[in-house]
């Protein structure tokens, strides 16, 4: 056999080797899903949207969903009832509006100049001091559906902090407020929302 012969063969075997060690070599890994688009926090989709108005509220997720008929026109991010002060699940309506309201139980003690002495204050539990009196808590664009629970424009910490109402960003309390006459149904779930509520019984 002559030496090109030789180089010949070496050649191919060498090519061989190759493939073989290409045709074995694991697949590379497969790419990671695409991370899911972020959420909005609070939006409102109502124009020229028709349907009876109910709210569903899923203390779970921590967020009130605004319906018109079936159709979903409304989600706010929420500050429901802190642990002690549970907001109440069950089926309710809305049975008074107050654009203006103000607590009669939760707010601050000032001064007669005005100046708040205590914040936090539950009146049930303690009395202004000599010279101070009461202040309530103001809670816009409210919207009560059970005893003292309601809806309305509040401070949001991004978990439950009140005492029992659920709490919203201003701008979507006003939108709830603007379209939820008294009777509108209110759900209030601890699981995930999946469709509007039912209106209840008269």
């Amino acid at each position: 056999m002559s030496r090109s012969q030789i180089f010949t063969r070496i050649g191919l075997f060498a090519v061989f080797l190759f493939v073989a060690g290409c045709a074995t070599k694991p697949p590379p890994p497969p790419k990671p899903p695409a991370p899911e688009p972020p959420r909005k926090q609070s939006y409102w989709t109502a124009e020229g949207v028709t349907g009876e108005p109910s709210i569903t509220i899923s203390l779970g997720e921590q967020r009130a969903h605004f319906f018109k008929g079936k159709t979903e026109v409304g989600q706010a991010v929420i500050s429901s009832g802190k642990k002690g002060f549970e907001t109440p699940t069950g089926d309710f309506k809305v049975i008074q509006r107050d654009k203006n309201h103000v607590s009669n139980l939760y707010g601050e003690f000032v001064d007669v100049t005005g100046v708040v002495v205590k914040t936090n204050v539950d009146i049930t539990k303690e009395k202004p001091p000599e010279g101070a009196s009461f202040q309530g808590a103001k809670m816009p664009f409210f919207l009560r559906f059970h005893d003292g629970a309601g809806m309305h424009a509040g401070h949001l910490p991004g978990h439950p902090a009140s005492h029992g109402c659920v709490r919203l960003p201003r701008f979507m309390a006003e939108h709830f407020f603007e379209n939820a006459p008294i009777g509108t149904p209110v759900r209030v779930l601890d699981q995930l929302v999946t469709e509007p509520p039912k209106k209840p019984a008269p």
